[in-house]
């Protein structure tokens, strides 16, 4: 069982940043990538970013509504993922999670086993 838990979201006007963390258990296989979801009021939820478990090909991915806004990093000596998030828009405004995913690859995040409790971003002016 992986545990894992973010932080970092909050209030944030139109146009702002804010940087989320993901601090997570010993991630024991080589088969334990790192994703970032998001849930929308009303909105299904839906895999924005992800990075790969591994120093060698350092894959990570983002969906287009995202890109080139957030930045996904990691410091695995922390155990930690961050994302970086800036140039706000509203309708970023969701319950942000973080979770371990299989495979993340260049065309989007696999299947999720283990979830974080998730933390509140709200874009707004």
């Amino acid at each position: 069982q992986v545990q894992l838990e973010e932080s970092g979201g909050g209030y944030m006007q139109p146009g702002g940043s804010l940087r989320l963390s993901c601090v997570h258990s010993e991630l024991s296989s080589p088969y334990n990538d790192i994703g970032w979801f998001r849930q929308a009021p009303g909105k299904e939820r839906e895999g924005i970013s992800c990075i790969s478990n591994s120093n060698s090909d350092g894959i990570t991915y983002y969906v287009d509504s995202v890109k080139g806004r957030f930045t996904i990093s990691r410091d695995m000596a922390k155990n930690t993922v961050y994302l970086q998030m800036d140039s706000l828009k509203p309708e970023d405004t969701a319950v942000y999670y973080c979770a371990v995913i299989w495979p993340c690859g260049p065309h989007g995040l696999g299947s999720a086993d283990y979830w974080g409790q998730g933390t509140q971003v709200t874009v707004s002016s």
